[in-house]
């Protein structure tokens, strides 16, 4: 029974769950983090789309299972290797499923359809979308940006246009390096072609790829540097007038520059793994979020 639940865990992949942390940009960015009611409803919106996106990563896996066999790490996946039986992974993923969804009917009425719509895509994703070029890379950024907006839908509050497009440009930034570092990771393994495990992956070639991640770096950094020099303070007063968040650039310019090395050396393939292990990048996301507080609610600006 231990192994069954320790697999069970593994497929839910927990540690991607690292990604819907993003519903909490909303209040962190509005000052509205330190409101007991705001941010006790942003954690029931966290923990609704972790049980949503854990039921999405298991009906993935169950229909990759087959490629997955062939992927040099995809393969020990427990529904892959067969230690999760995949009659029990279909009633997981619905548990799972139904517990998502209860818990956003209980939110608000946009958050739920922000859900059904979430849950769509990742569906339509397993099913369809991750074998077409160029859409799959849309898809999976589509599904980073609406844990962003479900914050909004949660609470009520919102964020800047600049912000958003910040947001927008770094999901596309994630979903090209995740196809980069894993184009990258399958080209060491001889024997193993890229359409092997990924059919979409055998319509990039690593110039595209490379122009696409040049691309979305840039306007990553762009669009936060706008954000920081437009957005009109949260209060007012002579150290608020000034454009404190500014001093937030660096750490973003060194993040997107580190995380860009990862990616070319094939290690970008799943964003919240590097996030949680390399410990230059991992340091530079802390200081920036501690710079962050200290700028809106310490500062107000």
């Amino acid at each position: 029974m231990g192994k069954l639940l320790f697999a069970i865990l593994k497929t839910a992949r927990p540690r991607q769950w690292l990604k819907n942390v993003a519903i909490f940009t909303t209040i962190l960015f509005t000052g509205e983090f330190f409101v007991p009611s705001i941010f006790q409803t942003t954690c029931w919106a966290f923990i609704a789309f972790c049980f949503l996106s854990s039921s999405g990563y298991i009906i993935n896996d169950i229909l990759d299972a087959p490629k997955d066999r062939k992927h040099p790490f995809k393969k020990f996946r427990p529904v892959a290797s067969g230690t999760l039986p995949i009659p029990i992974a279909f009633f997981t993923s619905g548990a799972f499923f139904i517990l998502g969804i209860y818990i956003a009917t209980s939110i608000s009425k946009p958050f739920l359809i922000l859900s059904i719509v979430f849950m769509s895509l990742q569906y339509t994703y397993s099913l369809l979308l991750k074998h077409i070029a160029v859409i799959d890379i849309l898809a999976i950024t589509a599904a980073y940006f609406i844990r962003v907006y479900a914050g909004e839908a949660a609470t009520g509050y919102h964020i800047s246009i600049w912000l958003s497009l910040a947001a927008l440009s770094l999901a596309l930034f994630l979903a090209v390096g995740k196809r980069r570092a894993e184009l990258t990771l399958l080209q060491g393994y001889q024997g193993v072609l890229p359409k092997d495990t990924r059919v979409s992956l055998s319509h990039y070639s690593e110039r595209l790829l490379d122009t696409y991640t040049a691309m979305f770096a840039n306007s990553t950094f762009i669009t936060y540097v706008y954000y920081t020099f437009l957005e009109k303070p949260l209060s007012i007063g002579v150290l608020a007038d000034r454009k404190w968040m500014m001093i937030t650039i660096p750490f973003v310019l060194y993040g997107i520059m580190r995380y860009m090395q990862l990616i070319y050396e094939g290690k970008g393939e799943s964003p919240e793994q590097i996030l949680t292990t390399d410990i230059p990048l991992l340091t530079t996301v802390i200081v920036w979020t501690i710079s962050v507080f200290i700028v809106i609610y310490g500062i107000g600006g």
